[in-house]
């Protein structure tokens, strides 16, 4: 048997227990360069238990609605940021943790400009460009030692279309 699941817009409010979204809102920070280049500066939190922050890039492919959230995955010593070079929107599924277990989870979907962290230990679905696929700059944890637990679901969740 599978569980609905309906997608949220991303919004910075919302997704507050999770990590932040990654936007540009309002004047910038600082002009720097000249005048020719405006800093929004600090939007995001990385954290590490050890290890260095590392920059990759993931090519991804294409997912549709409905969509399958059979496993969930978090990294415990390490947040995850997301941001799409292409500007494809993606899905972000996330979980509250009861006792090392997901529950209570929310689908968001994100918009042109918007690029996701997620906090260190949040239970997050795998990374889903919606509709078309997507390449994305992730900036995570580089280091010795397993950082990746998954939990698969016996009933998975069916995210239904926007």
């Amino acid at each position: 048997m599978s569980r609905p699941l309906i997608p949220h817009p991303l919004t910075a409010t919302a997704f507050a227990p999770f990590g932040e979204v990654i936007e540009v809102s309002g004047d910038p920070d600082k002009i720097i360069n000249q005048g020719m280049c405006g800093r929004h500066h600090d939007l995001a939190q990385l954290d590490f238990a050890d290890g260095r922050a590392g920059i990759s890039l993931f090519d991804a492919k294409a997912r549709t609605f409905p969509h399958t959230v059979d496993m969930v995955e978090r990294h415990p010593d390490g947040s995850q940021a997301f941001v799409p070079v292409s500007g494809t929107p993606m899905l972000v599924v996330v979980a509250e943790d009861q006792n090392g277990t997901p529950v209570n989870l929310r689908a968001f979907v994100s918009k042109p400009g918007q690029s996701i962290n997620l906090h260190r230990g949040i239970w997050h679905g795998v990374l889903a460009p919606i509709e078309k696929p997507g390449q994305f700059i992730v900036i995570d944890r580089i280091g010795d030692g397993p950082n990746l637990q998954e939990h698969w679901f016996d009933d998975p969740y069916i995210v239904q279309s926007v």
